[in-house]
């Protein structure tokens, strides 16, 4: 083990970097494509990833199922909306740099973050791990930044890293020497606060002149999640608890709030409800005139929060031409919410840089597994011929971590 200094903060030396007990913390974000051309591939990609986890539809749809989404997709994009070009990327790297300002202030050269997105080249979780390998950091920080509610979207993240650091293994030693993972932060109150400051100052600033409390209508916009989700666990319960304790700081000055869900609508698929459409509607029939749509379960904008709110304000104001709408964006890389980021971050790099290093060796995991099933079968011939049994159950629930 590495001796490390007993004071970790006092100093902005940086530490000797030999490579030794030094942490890559591992943003993790979906990543958009910025040409329509890599569109299908990418849709591809996430229907692998995603839909796999719950939809009953076969493999082989997905290549099909990709180039139909791409061409909705494609008339959403280039007819509507001039060749869009989504912000996501330029907004994550902006969150990438501001989080690792407020960490190298604290830490100095002993933590460096790198960005991986689920779905985009070069920054594919296979690509980046492999740069974190060669510069020589030994402990990795896995945070997933983009969507708050759940740990089944981050379970797609881990499950790439997890392919990524099998391809990347070394014989008998693993190079990663620690490791943590920052689930989500659906519960840390200073980002409820923020959110419901957020919309406070935004109605303040420009609805409160032309609009009582009691007609100002909140959609406070979550990730879309699927009901079934194969066992996974999907994000729901996060995703309420972080809409809950929002509505629950603003309800009594406004008291029109509701949850609106950012669906995928896939065939097949029963998706949470009332998404934000039906949503706004209710709100509009309890007799609000402005509505603001905010989302909290993203934290950095994407061609959901944008397109697809837009095209959901669109229309709207088709049938109610009369009601106020505006279209907040995300947290994004405001500093407030840079400074926090960084924070969640401060005990697991403690923890990793403290820790005793973990000795992997990946070679053995193949010999384990087959001597404790050479054991369990011994052992149930003298039982009840339950064969299986032991190996099966209970260890399915991904996710629960």
């Amino acid at each position: 083990m590495v001796a490390t200094p007993d004071i970790i903060q006092s100093t902005n030396a940086p530490v000797a970097a030999s490579g030794e007990n030094r942490v890559a913390v591992l943003l993790m974000g979906y990543g958009e494509v910025e040409s329509y051309d890599d569109f299908a591939n990418c849709n591809e990609q996430a229907l692998n990833l995603l839909t796999a986890k719950f939809a009953p539809v076969p493999t082989w749809v997905y290549p099909p199922l990709a180039k139909l989404l791409a061409a909705f997709d494609l008339h959403e994009w280039s007819h509507q909306h001039g060749n869009f070009i989504s912000p996501h990327n330029a907004i994550f790297e902006a969150q990438r740099a501001g989080i690792e300002t407020h960490l190298k202030d604290r830490w100095g050269d002993r933590v460096k973050v790198f960005k991986a997105f689920n779905f985009c080249k070069p920054f594919l979780p296979e690509q980046v791990l492999e740069q974190v390998k060669q510069e020589g950091y030994d402990k990795l920080l896995i945070y997933p930044l983009l969507v708050v509610d759940s740990i089944f979207t981050s379970g797609i993240a881990v499950e790439q890293v997890n392919a990524a650091l099998t391809q990347l293994a070394d014989g008998t030693d693993h190079w990663v020497k620690g490791m943590r993972y920052i689930p989500s932060f659906f519960d840390a109150p200073e980002y409820i606060d923020l959110l419901a400051h957020t919309v406070e100052e935004k109605i303040r600033k420009d609805l409160a002149v032309a609009h009582l409390p009691s007609q100002t209508g909140i959609v406070l916009m979550n990730h879309g999640c699927p009901h079934e989700a194969k066992g996974f666990t999907s994000g729901i319960d996060e995703s309420q608890k972080l809409y809950d304790r929002v509505r629950d700081k603003l309800i009594q000055k406004y008291p029109l709030i509701s949850v609106g869900w950012l669906n995928h609508d896939t065939p097949l698929i029963k998706w949470t409800q009332p998404n934000a459409t039906l949503a706004a509607r209710n709100l509009i029939d309890l007799g609000a005139t402005a509505l603001v749509f905010m989302p909290i379960g993203f934290a950095t904008e994407n061609h959901e929060t944008l397109l697809d709110v837009e095209h959901i304000i669109s229309g709207l104001r088709r049938q109610h031409p009369e009601v106020t709408y505006v279209q907040m964006p995300c947290v994004n890389d405001q500093p407030e919410f840079l400074a926090m980021a960084a924070a969640w971050a401060d005990k697991p790099i403690a923890d990793l840089l403290e820790a005793e290093a973990l000795a992997v060796n990946p070679s053995l995991a193949a010999a384990q597994a087959a001597a404790v099933q050479g054991h369990h079968h011994g052992h149930d011939h003298g039982h009840h011929h339950d064969h299986g049994h032991h190996h099966d159950h209970g260890h399915h629930d991904h996710g629960h971590h």
